[in-house]
């Protein structure tokens, strides 16, 4: 569906169109209000070969989204500290979120969670960096419970304090893994339906690893959100989780700006609220992402499988940004299914789109930084040893 005078495409809820556009203008009439959370988050789950393409090897992975949120911060700089991992296609999506939050004058937060390392630019310290990643979530033990109700209540607190909306982002190499498994480990059969940073989607490898993890989870029958998390999630699952929570306690519209990292957030808030108040709930909750996100229509099948699940009516919107125009590969490469979503890309885009850019400026913007990322010797141009 395509609301023309917006740019932008729907997907996810059937509910009234009026009512859709009255949502979408809300979020409009906010574009300069919003708080961009970036939440990089590190999990062991990342070091299994294939599973991830941020990155070309297991060392690379654990760099990558200290790289990206430089990258988001700074943009192209010769004193960058993180270089950007080579990817066999395509490029960072945090050239994208860059580009498009500096046209709409918003400076993101940082959330490092699991990172390992104390990061020289800004960020928002929530726990103590030795504690490093979770766990790979083959062993079914992720996290200790209590960090995990340490990062949601952090989160919880941080929201609850909001007064402005607020946009969710992330770069969690792993992090489509842990979602699958998120979800699996409530019922919902979405390992045919889980997008991928990869070209084609490891389903086979993905499906394996899930299901050694829930087996050693071994998760009861009155299993909660925080057992799931502290089984086979991540940080970023239990800290946004939170940040979501507090964000609509103080009533501000929310976007989760990714694919089906986001979706399993949602599914660990809807668990954990049961049916209280849900409707009210989500009525300002949208899932933001890319339209290559949405090309083979997975995303849309899983966000309606929510949508039936939970009895709720999630809306989509998808980024209108595309390439078509670039003279660039790593740009072009995006047309093909490479790379997709991350950073923020797809709901941040859609801020500078509702707020009257276009998308040839963004598509010359994209390339003017992607040229200078080269000259300052920010992106690896072979692949990483």
């Amino acid at each position: 569906m395509n609301i023309s005078e917006l740019g932008i495409n729907l997907f996810g809820s059937d509910s009234n169109k009026k009512i859709q556009l009255n949502r979408i203008k809300k979020l409009k009439k906010n574009i300069k209000d919003f708080k961009i959370f970036l939440i990089i988050a590190g999990t062991n789950t990342s070091q299994i070969a294939g599973i991830s393409a941020a990155g070309t090897n297991a060392k690379a992975r654990r760099t990558t989204a200290l790289a990206d949120a430089e990258f988001f911060l700074e943009g192209p700089s010769k004193d960058h500290q993180y270089k950007l991992p080579f990817l066999n296609a395509g490029v960072t999506p945090a050239l994208i979120s860059y580009v498009c939050s500096k046209l709409i004058n918003v400076y993101p937060a940082v959330v490092p969670l699991g990172i390992g390392v104390k990061p020289y630019f800004n960020h928002l310290i929530i726990e103590d960096r030795d504690l490093g990643p979770s766990n790979c979530l083959t062993t079914g033990k992720s996290m200790p419970k209590e960090r995990v109700l340490n990062l949601y209540e952090k989160g919880l607190a941080i929201g609850k304090s909001s007064k402005q909306p607020i946009l969710i982002s992330e770069s969690v190499p792993g992090g489509t893994t842990t979602a699958q498994a998120v979800m699996e480990a409530f019922g919902l059969k979405v390992y045919n339906l889980v997008g991928s940073s990869l070209f084609k989607a490891p389903r086979d490898l993905r499906r394996n690893v899930v299901k050694k993890g829930l087996l050693n989870a071994n998760l009861k029958t009155n299993f909660d959100s925080f057992d799931v998390i502290s089984s086979v999630g991540d940080p970023f699952q239990a800290f946004s989780m939170g940040l979501l929570i507090g964000a609509r306690i103080a009533n501000q519209p929310v976007i989760l700006s990714g694919g089906s990292q986001m979706l399993a957030v949602i599914v660990l808030v809807l668990e954990f609220l049961g049916s209280k108040n849900k409707d009210d709930f989500i009525e300002d909750v949208f899932i933001a992402t890319t339209g290559w996100l949405v090309k083979d229509n997975s995303i849309n099948d899983l966000l309606n499988l929510i949508n039936e699940k939970y009895d709720v009516n999630l809306l989509g919107l998808a980024s209108p940004l595309n390439f078509k125009s670039s003279i660039y590969k790593e740009l072009n490469d995006y047309e093909l299914g490479h790379v997709k979503e991350g950073v923020g890309a797809g709901g941040i885009s859609i801020l500078a789109f509702l707020n009257g850019f276009k998308n040839k400026e963004i598509v010359s913007l994209c390339q003017q930084n992607l040229e200078m990322m080269k000259v300052v010797g920010q992106i690896s141009l072979e692949k990483d040893r």
